[in-house]
């Protein structure tokens, strides 16, 4: 069975690589290049899978789940601007995929010695551009 809850934040950032020049760096990224940075209005979905407790019928506590979602993604990243204020994106570019990784590896320990596992993490970027990180592709 899956379970998921969805939590939503805004950042601002830029796409660049420090060791390119700005035209290899614009036709690279486009517009997404510019130092100044742009904003998204960010919404991650967290799925979690495994089997509903016998007695409770809860695969998770979704209130904890909602706390772990606000205290590793929402509180750091809200209104932050990634490359300056959120490691790694001080060294690593902040695509959606990196981003959708971080924040399934900042997820991922919370669920060590529990039933239920990290399945999927979703990240839109916009409402009809979004990218998925799944157990399989951490364990590729």
């Amino acid at each position: 069975m899956f379970v998921t809850r969805k939590a939503e934040f805004s950042a601002s950032h830029f796409c660049r690589i420090p060791s390119l020049g700005d035209a290899a760096n614009r036709e690279l990224f486009g517009e997404e290049a510019n130092p100044n940075g742009h904003g998204h209005n960010y919404t991650v979905e967290v799925t979690v899978e495994g089997d509903p407790d016998p007695v409770t019928g809860m695969l998770i506590d979704l209130k904890e789940l909602k706390e772990w979602l606000e205290q590793e993604v929402v509180d750091p990243m809200d209104h932050r601007f990634l490359n300056h204020e959120i490691p790694p994106f001080d060294r690593v570019v902040p695509t959606t995929p990196n981003i959708a990784r971080e924040i399934w590896r900042r997820l991922e320990p919370r669920f060590l010695n529990r039933t239920a596992s990290l399945a999927r993490v979703r990240l839109f970027e916009t409402s009809d551009l979004y990218v998925d990180i799944t157990r399989e592709d951490q364990n590729a």
